[in-house]
C-alpha cells in the first residue's frame, strides 16, 4: 500500500500549504491537482511554499498556470504531468491539466475543448491514479448556481480506464465530493490534506 496525501487548488493560501507540508512527512507521495496560483500571477511564491514537501511531489496545471510556466517554476525534482504519464514505485499516474471544456474567465485562463482534452486523455491505455484539474462530467463539478460543468472527455476516460481513483478540483463549490465511476473513486479534493491508501 501507498499512503498517498492529495490536494486541489491551493490559490496562494500559505496556511493550507503549511498543513500540506507538515503532513507530507507522512506521505509516500503528494499530489497536486492544480491550481497554485492566481490568475496566472504568484507561481513562483506558491511552489516556494510547498518547496518543503519532502515526499515526492506530482504536480498537474490547474487554468492559473500553464504546463509550461508551472514546469519553469516548481522545484527540481518535481514531476509535471500534462496529457503525460509516468510509473512511480509501480503506480501507474496519469495528469491533465486546464479547465475543460472552456471556461468563461477569459485569456488569462487555461482552457482546453473537450476534442482536445479527449485527444490527450487517448495517449493512456492503464492507469491507477488519473489526475484531472476538471472533474469528470456529473461528478463532483456542481456549481453554487446547480449547473454541472465537468468534462465529458474527463468522464470518457474514466470509463474506459476505470483507475482505482481520479482526482481533481477546479469547482470550488464541490470541494470534498467523493463518488464512484464504477470502480474509479473519484474525489474533488480542495486545498487541505486529503489522505489516500493505495494498493500497488
Amino acid at each position: 500500500m501507498m499512503r498517498i496525501l492529495a490536494f486541489s487548488d491551493l490559490h496562494m493560501a500559505r496556511n493550507r500549504a503549511a498543513e500540506i507540508v507538515a503532513a507530507s512527512a507522512e506521505a509516500d507521495l503528494v499530489i497536486g491537482a492544480g491550481d497554485y496560483c492566481n490568475l496566472r500571477q504568484g507561481l513562483d511564491d506558491a511552489m516556494e511554499m510547498l518547496s518543503g514537501v519532502t515526499a515526492p511531489l506530482v504536480l498537474v496545471p490547474g487554468n492559473a498556470e500553464s504546463a509550461g510556466e508551472l514546469t519553469d517554476a516548481a522545484p527540481e525534482g518535481v514531476h509535471v504531468l500534462h496529457g503525460a504519464g509516468m510509473t512511480l514505485d509501480g503506480l501507474r499516474l496519469f495528469g491533465l491539466g486546464y479547465g475543460v471544456p472552456n471556461t468563461p474567465f477569459g485569456d488569462w485562463s487555461c482552457d482546453l475543448s473537450e476534442a482536445e482534452a479527449a485527444e490527450l486523455l487517448e495517449r493512456c491505455d492503464a492507469v491507477d491514479i488519473l489526475i484531472a484539474h476538471s472533474p469528470p462530467k456529473g461528478h463532483g463539478d456542481v456549481t453554487s448556481l446547480g449547473d454541472a460543468v465537468g468534462s465529458v472527455a474527463v468522464r470518457d476516460a474514466v470509463e474506459r480506464l476505470q483507475p482505482q481513483h481520479v482526482f481533481c478540483g477546479h469547482i470550488h463549490d464541490s470541494w470534498g465530493y467523493r463518488g464512484t465511476i464504477g470502480r474509479a473513486q473519484v474525489a474533488n479534493l480542495g486545498p487541505k490534506v486529503n489522505w489516500f491508501e493505495v494498493s500497488v
